[in-house]
Order: C-alpha cells, then sequence, then structure tokens
C-alpha cells in the first residue's frame, strides 16, 4: 500500500486489509510506505488513527517508511492511491515485471476508471471517513480475489 508520505491512506489500507485477512483466514504479507521521505519513523496522522479506531482497526503503532525498490521483490501487488504514488513507484521500477505489479487500489472496484483515493491530509474529518470507506471497498475486492485464487 503506498501514498505520499505514509501517514494517511497507505498504513489505513494496511491496516483494512491486516484485518480483513485475518478475518478471512487468507494469510499474506501486508506493509505500506510512502513514495516520499517526509515522515519516515513517523505514527499515522492522529486523524487517520481516531478513524481507523471508529472501524475497530488499529494503525497506531505503524511507523512511516519510504518505498523502495527492494520493495518489488517482497511484494506481488503493489497498490498505489493515486495517479502521483502511481507514476513514482513506476520510476523505480526496473522491468516490467515489477511495473506489472502496480496498480492503482481502487482499480479493483472501479476496473479501469484510473480513480483516486484524495488524500485527506488538508480537509476536516467527513474526508478520513470518505478514505475509510473507499479503501475498505477495495480490501474486500482485494480478499475475495485471493481468496479465489
Amino acid at each position: 500500500m503506498v501514498c505520499l508520505g505514509n501517514i494517511c491512506r497507505s498504513p489505513l489500507a494496511e491496516g483494512i486489509l491486516r484485518v480483513k485477512a485475518e478475518k478471512a483466514g487468507v494469510e499474506i504479507q501486508i506493509d505500506s510506505a510512502g513514495t516520499s521521505n517526509y515522515h519516515i519513523g513517523e505514527h499515522p496522522d492522529k486523524r487517520t488513527v481516531l478513524n481507523a479506531q471508529k472501524h475497530a482497526v488499529d494503525v497506531s503503532q505503524l511507523k512511516a517508511r519510504q518505498f523502495q525498490v527492494s520493495d518489488f521483490d517482497e511484494f506481488d501487488h503493489i497498490f498505489v492511491m493515486d495517479s502521483s504514488n502511481y507514476g513514482d513507484v513506476l520510476s523505480l521500477a526496473r522491468n516490467d515485471a515489477d511495473r506489472k505489479k502496480v496498480e492503482l487500489i481502487l482499480n479493483r472496484v472501479y476496473p479501469g476508471a484510473d480513480m483516486s483515493v484524495p488524500d485527506p491530509y488538508f480537509g476536516g474529518e467527513q474526508g478520513f471517513e470518505n478514505v475509510f470507506i473507499l479503501l475498505d471497498k477495495a480490501c474486500d475486492v482485494i480478499i475475495s480475489s485471493l481468496k479465489h485464487s
């Protein structure tokens, strides 16, 4: 799960997918990262933590890190939150195999629409709730596809 700073969208996506995988009995490795180095080592934004807690998802202990080329070797799927993240991650890809792993997360819910998960950082509480709803739907589809693969 990749966004810009790894303090709002991507840690929330990581937390949601982790809870859903556990409930579904799907064993997968899940992590999140940011394309920037702005918040390395920081916990998620307090508003993200509070919004996640409202939905029984705990992301409070996660710490931001920057996406690295080695993530292409560690993960089969790299879900990005918006077109900017998509371009930044693709710029680090070494080959077609790396590039094929990168996908806009909302394309799982709205195939081919290339929609972005809006960055709630500069908005209010409703923005964080809207992001939760979008990521929750996407993570449902991801878990479903993993259970049937």
